[in-house]
C-alpha cells in the first residue's frame, strides 16, 4: 500500500466534509428595559434580518441598578421580540436570568421561511396572471398598525373679551396719532 496515496485520500475526504459542514454564527442583540419604540423597532428589524440570513440570535436584556428588581419588564420585551420575528424564527432557549442580564436564543425557522417564500411567489404569480397589471397597480399607503392610537383632545379656544366702545375709540385715537 502506498502511504502517500492513503494520506492524500484522507486529506481529500476531510476537505470534503469541511465543505459540507455548516458554520453556525450566533449574533447578539442587546436591549434595555427602558428602550424606546424607535430603538426597539430598529433592533428588532436587525434581528429579523439575521434570522432571515440563517443565523442564530442571542437577545440580551441588560439591567442596571434597581432595574433588576423588575424582570417582568425584560420578559415583556423578549416576548415582543419573539412575537415580531415569528415568521422567520422560533425560540430555541427560553428566557433566563444570568446575573444582571436576561437572555433568550432565537433560531431560524426553515419551515416558516419556506412558507413565506411560497406565499410571496404565489402573490407574484397572481400579479403576472392579471396581465400587465403591475404598471396599473398603485401602491396603497403603508399603515403602521403597531403605533398606538392617540386620542387628541379638542382644542379649547381661550376666551377673549370683546373691547367696549370706549376702548375701541381710545385704540383708534392712539393709532391715529
Amino acid at each position: 500500500m502506498d502511504y502517500g496515496k492513503f494520506k492524500y485520500e484522507n486529506a481529500q475526504k476531510a476537505k470534503e466534509s469541511r465543505k459540507k459542514a455548516t458554520n453556525v454564527v450566533v449574533k447578539e442583540m442587546k436591549y434595555r428595559p427602558k428602550i424606546g419604540r424607535g430603538d426597539f423597532d430598529t433592533k428588532t428589524r436587525k434581528v429579523h434580518e439575521f434570522l432571515g440570513e440563517g443565523h442564530k440570535v442571542k437577545v440580551t436584556i441588560m439591567f442596571r441598578g434597581r432595574e433588576v428588581q423588575h424582570p417582568e419588564l425584560g420578559r415583556r420585551i423578549l416576548d415582543k421580540v419573539a412575537e415580531t420575528v415569528v415568521d422567520v424564527g422560533r425560540v430555541e432557549a427560553l428566557p433566563k436570568v444570568d446575573g444582571r442580564n436576561m437572555t433568550m436564543v432565537l433560531g431560524p425557522d426553515k419551515q416558516a421561511q419556506a412558507k413565506k417564500a411560497r406565499e410571496d411567489a404565489e402573490a407574484a404569480e397572481a400579479l403576472l396572471a392579471e396581465g400587465d397589471g403591475a404598471s396599473e397597480v398603485a401602491e396603497a399607503p403603508a399603515v403602521d398598525d403597531r403605533a398606538p392610537e392617540i386620542e387628541i383632545a379638542p382644542e379649547i379656544e381661550p376666551e377673549v373679551e370683546s373691547p367696549t366702545e370706549n376702548e375701541t375709540s381710545e385704540a383708534a385715537a392712539t393709532a391715529a396719532e
